[in-house]
């Protein structure tokens, strides 16, 4: 049997190189077989390729097409104390300290590979599922705890009875996978890994709520997870899992892939059903909610990718495992990526609850400039500023309320004392300006005179009068906006301001 070699083949991971990697090894060894994976997250080490060993999968990191040769032979054989080596992947303490549940697979299968996806664990939640009935199935998800990943954190079994309760016919689940937030990539990251898993939170959700037809709404941004995406449900439509006939147990229940708009605000549930139709991605007003009249103004099940995806895993191994991690009302793991200034970029998955300075220390290991933290920003471009005083909040949702923050859909942006948080102000106001949709004026008008407002803060003109006027804007924009596009642009703005000493904290 040939050597195995397990190479990435996810966005980050080609952009650091992998793909010539790959390339180069194959011309190098032609013996040894080449298994492209999704990536473990661990970007830092990327590419990061692994080889069995002695039942093990041991890793070499940061491999480069000119410190290849030295790592492998031409007949095969390769170095097993190379100055890349990291040991036993798992072992490695990054790896090993974490709570990988949602993302167990990522890495470690072939992405689109059904038979190596079953033969780790795939598709038991769906098989749980199918000899439940849909008000059984709707109740595990409810006394698991788990709640939405895209970041407002609604309860997720409320959602799926109130679509299994609706009265109609037609029903629809909807994946919402508009990924958009900057410094976040959990979504991508588990469709470019293990995109099997979606599908089978789908299809679980189509059974436990009526519904016969899903659609994946995949961010334009992301070809190859788009690409990932067809691949796995045609994959999952051959193997019956998919059809008018599912895993032959009567159930029907079917899977399209969309791609996005291009618009930011099409990551609002309501502004993705408008695209979704064919329609500018503008926001709705609620009520009606979609989980009433969503979807073609049907009864509509409508998730990020880590909610279904987390589904799984709660179908497959109970209500009581899941929530057995976390803390409160925060149950089961949460995916936290770091990104910005930092030193070990990544995906780490924990329970939630785990307080932000062990993260930032032992995961993040500082920044990547070696100069102190000087703040974080979490919940993507609409989250607080949070200052090292506040580094002890636990990370989970209520912890980073009572904080002034938000966890949103997790993802961590490291800055050091360079920073420069006045024009990070500035850049939320603009990017608001950028990306409304224009339906409500206190976003569409009120981000335009923001940014005009901090330029004149910047310029230290009439700065008290100015800042008196920015707080004024940042409460109208907070109690007058359709959405949260405008609703939370104030959150970044006047936490970046309070940080850089603009505003006192009673501002």
């Amino acid at each position: 049997m040939s050597l195995q070699v397990f190479i990435p083949a996810d966005t980050t991971a080609i952009a650091l190189g992998a793909d010539e990697v790959a390339a180069a090894l194959s011309m190098l060894a032609p013996g040894i077989e080449i298994v492209r994976t999704g990536s473990r997250g661990a970007y830092w080490l990327e590419p990061l390729i692994e080889i069995e060993q002695d039942g093990q999968r041991c890793g070499f990191a940061n491999i480069t097409t000119s410190n290849l040769p030295e790592l492998f032979n031409a007949d095969g054989s390769y170095d097993r104390e190379h100055a890349t080596s990291i040991g036993a992947v798992d072992a490695l303490p990054w790896f090993r300290d974490q709570q990988r549940i949602t993302f167990c697979r990522a890495g470690v299968i072939a992405p689109t590979a059904l038979d190596d996806y079953v033969a780790h664990g795939g598709f038991r939640g769906l098989r749980r599922a199918l000899s439940m009935s849909a008000a059984e199935i709707v109740d595990e998800i409810l006394q698991s705890g788990l709640r939405g990943r895209g970041g407002a954190a609604f309860p997720a079994g409320i959602k799926w009875r109130t679509v299994l309760e609706a009265q109609d016919s037609c029903k629809y689940v909807v994946c919402n996978a508009d990924e958009g937030d900057s410094g976040t990539f959990a979504d991508r990251l588990l469709m470019e890994s293990d995109p099997l898993q979606l599908v089978e939170g789908m299809i679980i959700a189509g059974i436990a709520t009526g519904a016969t037809q899903g659609y994946i709404y995949v961010r334009s941004e992301y070809p190859l997870a788009f690409r990932r995406m067809c691949e796995a449900v045609a994959a999952a439509r051959a193997a019956g899992y998919l059809g008018e006939n599912v895993c032959e147990r009567g159930q029907q229940f079917e899977v399209d892939v969309r791609l996005a708009a291009g618009s930011y605000v099409c990551g609002e549930e309501t502004a993705l059903l408008e695209s979704l139709e064919g329609k500018r991605g503008m926001v709705r007003a609620k009520p009606p909610l979609p989980a009433h009249r969503g979807l073609f103004n049907k009864p509509t099940l409508i998730h990020n990718v880590l909610s279904l995806a987390a589904a799984t895993s709660v179908l497959a191994d109970g209500a009581e495992a899941y929530q057995s991690l976390g803390c409160g009302r925060s149950l089961g793991t949460t995916a936290l990526q770091l990104a910005g200034n930092v030193r070990r970029g990544g995906l780490v998955e924990l329970a939630f609850g785990v307080k932000l300075q062990d993260v930032l220390e032992q995961w993040a290991g500082g920044t990547a400039s070696g100069k102190p933290i000087a703040a974080v920003q979490i919940g993507g471009p609409l989250g607080a500023y949070l200052s090292p005083a506040q580094f002890e909040t636990a990370l989970d949702y209520e912890s980073l309320a009572a904080a002034g923050g938000m966890l949103g859909h997790g993802g961590i942006v490291i800055f050091d004392e360079t920073v420069d948080l006045l024009a990070q102000a500035r850049f939320a106001m603009e990017f608001c300006a950028a990306e409304s949709c224009g339906k409500c004026t206190p976003c569409r008008i009120g981000a335009v005179r923001g940014v005009e407002v901090i330029d004149r803060i910047r310029s230290d003109e009439n700065r008290a009068d100015n800042i008196h006027l920015l707080n004024e804007l940042c409460e109208t924009m907070t109690h007058g906006s359709l959405c949260a596009m405008g609703g939370l642009t104030p959150l970044p703005v006047q936490s970046a301001l309070r940080l850089a000493g603009h505003l006192d904290n009673r501002s």
